[in-house]
C-alpha cells in the first residue's frame, strides 16, 4: 500500500468516525441525559429500589400474607420469625421454613412472652390461598405470594394487638408513596403556574406572587404543619384526612419550584428565540409552554425528583406526631406512631422497622436526584 493510499484511508476513517462517536453526534438531548445518568451507579441502584417500591405499592394485597388489620391474638407482641434453611440438628432443607412458637409467662414480670419451639417446622409455601381481596380493585382473588400451612408467619413480628407488621408495612408503602406522588404533582403544577406567570409577566404580578412566596417561606415549617393539620376535624374519615394532608403538603411545597421557574423565565424571556416566537404571533401560553419551559425541563425533572423525599418525610413526621394520617389508615408515619414511647421500644423494637423503609426510600430518591442533576447537563465533564 502506498503512502498516499494510507493517508487517504486515515482521513476517511477520521471523517467517518466510530459508531459510538456517530451515535453521540446524532443523539437527542434526552438520550445524552440517559447515557450520562446510567453511568451514575448509585442513581441506578436508587432507581432499582424505587422500582421495587413501585411494585409493592401496586400489588400490596398480593405481596402481604394478611390484610392490614388482620389480628393474630395468640401471637400479639410477638417477635419477628426468622426464615431458616438449617434446623436445630444442622439438617439442610431445600424449602425454607419457620419454627413454631409457644407462649409462656415471664416468672419475674408475669408478662406473656413468645418463645421459639424448634420441635415444630412449617415450610414456606408460594402462591397460597388465604384472605380474599380485590386485585387492582377489580378482580376477586385469594392468592398471596407466600405463607405457611398449619400456622402463621410474621416476618416483622406483630404489634400490641397482634397485627402483622410486615403486612402493614407493605400496605403503608402504597399510602406514603401515593401521598408523595400526588403532593409533588400538585406542587409541581402550582410552582410552574405561579412561577411562570411571575417570571414571564413581571411587573405587579411578579411583585404579588413573590411576596406570597416569601410570606409562606418565612413561616417555620413544622409549626405551620402542626397548625394546619390540627385544624382538621377529628371526625373526618381516613380518606378525607388523606386528601387533606396531601393538599396541605402540596400547598406548602410549591414555593421552591416557583422561585426556580421565575428565575429561569426572567433569564429566557429576552432571548432571541422567545422574541422570534412573539413576533410570529404565538400566544403567551404557547411561548411559555412550548418554547421556554422545555429549554430547562431537565432541571425541572431534577427538582421533581428531589421534592419526593420532602413530601414523604413531611407526611411521616405529621403522622408520627399524631396530627396527620391516623388509624384506620396505614402509612409509614402511622406505623411509627405506635413506637414513640419507651415501653414499646423496649418490649417491641421491631415496630421501628417501617422507619427503615422511610430511610431507604429517601436515600433512593436522593441518589436518583443526584444522578438526574449530573445528567441535566450532559455536556459537562
Amino acid at each position: 500500500m502506498s503512502r498516499t493510499t494510507g493517508a487517504a484511508g486515515v482521513v476517511g476513517a477520521a471523517a467517518k468516525g466510530s459508531p459510538r462517536t456517530r451515535s453521540y453526534e446524532v443523539a437527542t438531548h434526552w438520550q445524552l441525559m440517559w447515557w450520562k445518568f446510567r453511568r451514575h451507579h448509585m442513581a441506578i441502584v436508587g432507581l432499582s429500589v424505587l422500582g421495587i417500591f413501585l411494585v409493592i405499592s401496586l400489588v400490596p394485597e398480593f405481596l402481604a400474607p394478611y390484610r392490614a388489620h388482620t389480628r393474630d391474638l395468640r401471637y400479639a407482641q410477638g417477635p419477628p420469625m426468622g426464615i431458616h434453611f438449617f434446623d436445630s440438628t444442622g439438617t439442610f432443607h431445600a424449602r425454607p421454613f419457620v419454627y413454631g412458637w409457644k407462649s409462656e409467662r415471664d416468672p419475674v414480670t408475669l408478662r406473656r412472652i413468645t418463645t421459639v419451639d424448634e420441635s415444630k417446622l412449617y415450610p414456606m409455601q408460594w402462591f397460597v390461598k388465604a384472605e380474599p381481596y380485590k386485585l387492582f380493585k377489580l378482580f376477586d382473588t385469594d392468592i398471596h405470594l407466600f405463607g405457611v400451612e398449619g400456622s402463621k408467619v410474621h416476618l416483622f413480628g406483630t404489634d400490641q394487638i397482634g397485627r402483622d407488621v410486615f403486612s402493614r408495612t407493605i400496605y403503608a408503602t402504597r399510602t406514603s408513596l401515593s401521598i408523595g406522588f400526588i403532593g409533588v404533582m400538585i406542587a409541581f403544577v402550582l410552582g410552574l403556574t405561579f412561577g411562570g406567570i411571575s417570571g414571564y409577566v413581571g411587573g405587579m404580578m411578579d411583585l404579588v406572587v413573590m411576596r406570597v412566596v416569601e410570606f409562606i417561606r418565612s413561616i417555620p415549617t413544622l409549626p405551620l404543619w402542626l397548625a394546619l393539620a390540627a385544624a382538621l376535624p377529628r371526625d373526618w374519615s381516613a380518606t378525607q384526612v388523606y386528601i387533606a394532608v396531601t393538599v396541605i403538603l402540596a400547598m406548602i411545597g410549591w414555593t421552591h419550584l416557583a422561585r426556580r421557574v421565575r428565575g429561569k423565565l426572567l433569564a429566557l424571556r429576552e432571548e432571541d428565540f422567545v422574541l422570534a416566537a412573539r413576533l410570529s404571533g404565538c400566544s403567551h401560553v404557547r411561548i411559555i409552554g412550548r418554547h421556554m419551559l422545555p429549554s430547562f425541563m431537565s432541571y425541572l425533572i431534577v427538582d421533581l425528583t428531589i421534592s419526593f423525599p420532602y413530601i414523604i418525610l413531611a407526611e411521616t413526621a405529621l403522622s408520627f406526631l399524631g396530627l396527620g394520617m391516623r388509624e384506620p389508615a396505614v402509612s409509614w408515619g402511622v406505623l411509627l406512631f405506635s413506637a414513640q414511647n419507651v415501653r414499646s421500644l423496649v418490649l417491641m423494637p421491631w415496630l421501628l422497622i417501617p422507619g427503615l423503609f422511610v430511610i431507604v426510600a429517601v436515600l433512593a430518591f436522593n441518589f436518583v436526584g443526584d444522578g438526574a442533576r449530573d445528567a441535566a447537563d450532559p455536556y459537562a465533564k
